[in-house]
């Protein structure tokens, strides 16, 4: 599993920074993004969503999120 710490970022940063990891990883490998920027969280999980990838799992604790996504697999 592979993990991108964008706290202290605001958007469109921590999207962009998941786009450019994601597109690296191999198809079926987890990413887990950890940030805390509120609006970040949403947009990170709307781009993930709209890419068709994952949505494992979503936690907060203490003001910080970790959002655990699976990469999606290629269309044959």
């Amino acid at each position: 599993m592979k993990t991108l710490d964008v706290r202290g970022e605001v958007c469109p940063m921590p999207v962009l920074k998941t786009k450019k990891v994601i597109e690296k990883m191999a198809e079926g490998e987890t990413l887990e993004i950890i940030l805390d920027y509120p609006p970040s969280r949403e947009n990170v999980k709307r781009f993930l969503l709209s890419e068709g990838h994952e949505i494992i799992e979503t936690v907060e604790e203490g003001g910080v999120t970790k959002i655990r996504a699976k990469k999606k697999r290629k269309e044959v």
